[in-house]
């Protein structure tokens, strides 16, 4: 059975690359791959790409090139990521709470086109914005309000 293998696995700081693969395809087998993720109003935001496994069944971001018809073409590792835009028309994706991450979806659906066939694999990845044991303190002084995030 199809499964998708990420790298980091569970959980990736936001500007950190994160590693793409789905493995267990039939030869040159073609799949769409689609991520959504929603924002803290819940507003979705979604990026599909089409893509070709290889002979071996094995399909990697950062060696096969997506093929037009999806949110972007051409060989885009991270273009899942950087690809994705909002349902609603002039939304932007911005983070107020950085303490919690986005939760992001990924789905491996069968063919191409405007309606894919049935879903063959799918994970969930956290991308953070505070590395683990970061502190956040507010600051307040006169006129000045800031954030100062202290390392372990």
């Amino acid at each position: 059975a199809p499964s998708i293998r990420l790298s980091p696995a569970a959980r990736s700081l936001f500007d950190e690359p994160l590693a793409i693969a789905v493995q267990g395809l039939g030869p040159r087998q073609r799949v769409t791959l689609r991520t959504s993720l929603r924002d803290e109003t819940g507003e979705l935001f979604q990026a599909s790409a089409h893509y070709q496994a290889g002979d071996d069944g094995e399909l990697d971001l950062a060696r096969c090139p997506a093929l037009p018809g999806g949110s972007f073409s051409g060989l885009e590792p991270m273009g899942l990521l950087w690809a994705l835009q909002p349902q609603k028309p002039f939304w932007r994706l911005i983070k107020r709470d950085v303490q919690s991450p986005f939760l992001l979806q990924l789905e491996v659906l069968e063919g191409h086109g405007e309606r894919p066939g049935r879903l063959l694999a799918q994970a969930q990845h956290e991308r953070a914005f505070l590395r683990d044991g970061v502190r956040r303190v507010p600051v307040r002084e006169g006129r000045i309000r800031a954030t100062l995030f202290l390392p372990p």
